[in-house]
């Protein structure tokens, strides 16, 4: 366990240490109280106060589980809408979306959250809730615990009859992809520069591992050991504490390396002084296009939490499927039938 701690407004004179901690930060901040928006149905609303408890209490067993949710639900929206077909699991007939490359990394704490929210609504109300709005709920409940925005989601989705590791290429961003092709993809799905550079501040919480990075880490050119976006001093602490990364491929870094316990703006600012981790991270702060969005953010968080919430509800219902086009599932890893 690790304190949290702010650290200093200058990288200079950041000490070394809290850049290596590894995932795994100290107690959350308390839950904040919220007043949910109208559900679907009555029935709805008694079964999702039910299932928020899981999350929370989740959060609390294990502090990585928001950024985890977070995660898995971007991954999830993006392929094909916010359908809960990436917590499919796969059978010899079929690769399901978790078992493509990209989404190996997934950490097991976000499938988990929804797993158990999931069997303890079943028990009580059967066929109800769908996985969907189960990992969209908690996913929200989630980052408002961290300290994050509160936003407004709808309910109703159905869950997926599909899912296939072959539709995930594509669809999600890479760390290593150039600035054009990562914006491509995300108006593709109907998202703008800025809506992307304030989905990209999911980046306050969460880990990422170091073969996320290590390509711009190490051996990045004959002149420089590592990508020159990094602070230099940064750059040194992680090539130390990625040095493993090879025989050890789980080996991760908090992705807001100074306030990693807190949803809050911190992480724009770390990208401005070379404290990013992901070569997309640093992306954001040098491109043109993108660079104005991160300074708003990072002077002022007000803007960034309002960005966050919006772009969260137009994510929430991208691709959701309703009526024959899905179903309810029983068990979130499995289809019905």
């Amino acid at each position: 366990m690790h304190r949290r701690s702010r650290g200093p407004t200058s990288p200079r004179s950041a000490p070394m240490r809290p850049w290596l901690r590894a995932h795994y930060p100290g107690s959350p901040p308390s839950a904040l109280s919220r007043r949910s928006p109208p559900l679907t149905t009555a029935k709805h609303a008694r079964s999702l106060s039910r299932s928020c408890r899981t999350p929370i209490n989740k959060q609390i067993a294990s502090p990585t589980t928001a950024g985890a949710a977070l995660r898995l639900f971007f991954h999830d929206c993006f392929v094909g809408g916010c359908d809960a077909s990436v917590l499919v699991t796969s059978t010899r007939f079929n690769k399901a979306e978790r078992d493509a490359d990209i989404n190996l990394s997934l950490p097991g704490d976000g499938f988990d959250v929804v797993v158990r929210a999931k069997t303890a609504l079943e028990l009580t109300c059967p066929g109800v809730v769908s996985c969907a709005d189960i990992l969209a709920v908690a996913t929200r409940n989630l980052v408002v615990m961290m300290g994050g925005p509160y936003y407004t989601v709808k309910l109703g989705r159905k869950d997926s009859l599909t899912s296939r590791a072959a539709d995930v290429e594509g669809n999600l961003p890479r760390p290593t992809m150039s600035m054009d092709q990562i914006i491509q993809i995300f108006k593709s799905k109907g998202f703008s520069e800025e809506e992307m550079v304030a989905l990209s501040g999911a980046h306050t919480i969460g880990f990422s591992h170091c073969t996320e990075f290590s390509s711009i880490l190490y051996n990045y050119s004959k002149t420089s050991e590592s990508d020159p976006a990094y602070y230099s001093e940064f750059a040194k602490s992680l090539r130390s504490a990625c040095a493993d990364y090879q025989k050890n491929p789980t080996l991760s870094v908090f992705n807001d390396v100074m306030t990693p316990n807190k949803f809050d703006n911190m992480y724009y600012s770390n990208v401005q002084k070379g404290l990013g981790l992901l070569s997309s991270d640093h992306g954001l702060s040098l491109d043109p296009r993108t660079r104005g969005f991160v300074e708003l953010y990072a002077k002022d968080e007000k803007a960034f939490f309002g960005a966050f919430a919006r772009a969260m509800e137009k994510l929430s219902e991208h691709g959701i499927k309703r009526g024959k086009a899905g179903e309810i599932r029983r068990r979130c890893d499995a289809f019905n039938n």
